[in-house]
């Protein structure tokens, strides 16, 4: 069964303007769908994960509505048809007037 990555407008330029790319194939963890992912459009990679290889702090991936920072990060299991959601943090904002 195939895994479906939602992708934010700031990586679209990498995946040839597709705000949907499906993985075939099983992959067990969040990782390996990464993984898959990056291999397929390499400018991914260095937009979503650091040079340690772990999820950018400024970046957010959920396994349908869960977010893997809660899930065990990279290693959280990815059931078959699931859907992962790259979502770019968003801060700032002006304080109290």
């Amino acid at each position: 069964m195939a895994v479906v990555f939602h992708i934010p407008g700031f990586l679209r330029t990498h995946t040839s303007g597709r705000s949907q790319v499906t993985i075939d194939g099983s992959p067990a963890t969040a990782g390996d769908a990464l993984r898959s992912l990056c291999a397929m459009h390499p400018g991914v990679r260095d937009r979503v994960l650091d040079d340690r290889g772990a999820v950018r702090e400024h970046v957010n991936l959920f396994v349908g509505a869960e977010s893997i920072r809660f899930t065990g990060g990279l290693d959280t299991v990815v059931p078959d048809g699931s859907e992962i959601t790259i979502v770019p943090a968003i801060s700032g904002g002006r304080g109290p007037a």
